[in-house]
């Protein structure tokens, strides 16, 4: 009976694999199943964030602001609705906060100025689910901050910070535990 060793090269492989999937682990444990809080968007080509950047101007593309606001609001509403609720929302209209001012010269062609005349603002329609699947509440919301600026949190350089906290504060006006 002649056995080989298992080559220090394949150990090796199989430990890094084995790593990397233990690393994974957690992120698995934090994903929100699909089916509780369901985000669609109107097409990109009529929200006014596209629109109104026909240069695309900036360094996030619109597929990337629309998943990582979606990751967040999927996020964010599954830790204030009730056990066993759904919710779904559908994003008819954006405008991230800030702008582009080209006229500023080449060099600032892709930097969003905040300024007070720039505020972020969504457009959404929604409907809450109970667990035996009948509508709980729909609706629509108007999503604006106008004095965004007033309240920013200086150490955030999350480049989307001010339209996820507009996502945060409808959430929990609107689905907040003293919500019924």
């Amino acid at each position: 009976m002649t056995g080989t060793a298992p080559r220090p090269s394949s150990i090796r492989a199989l430990l890094v694999g084995m790593l990397a999937l233990a690393a994974l682990l957690p992120l698995a444990a934090k994903e929100i199943p699909a089916e509780r809080v369901q985000v669609s968007w109107a097409p990109a080509q009529r929200l006014s964030e596209v629109k109104n950047n026909q240069a695309h101007r900036g360094w996030m593309r619109p597929e990337e602001w629309m998943k990582r606001l979606s990751d967040h609001l999927r996020q964010r509403a599954d830790a204030v609705l009730p056990p066993g609720d759904r919710l779904d929302v559908t994003i008819d209209d954006i405008k991230l906060a800030g702008d582009f001012e080209p006229w500023h010269g080449p060099d600032a062609q892709d930097i969003r100025f905040m300024k007070d005349l720039y505020p972020p603002r969504i457009d959404l329609h929604y409907r809450l689910i109970g667990p035996d699947g009948k509508t709980l509440r729909e609706g629509t919301g108007k999503l604006r901050d106008l004095s965004y600026l007033e309240h920013s949190v200086p150490d955030d350089t999350d480049p989307l910070r001010y339209d996820k906290r507009l996502i945060d504060e409808w959430l929990r006006r609107e689905f907040g535990r003293d919500k019924g």
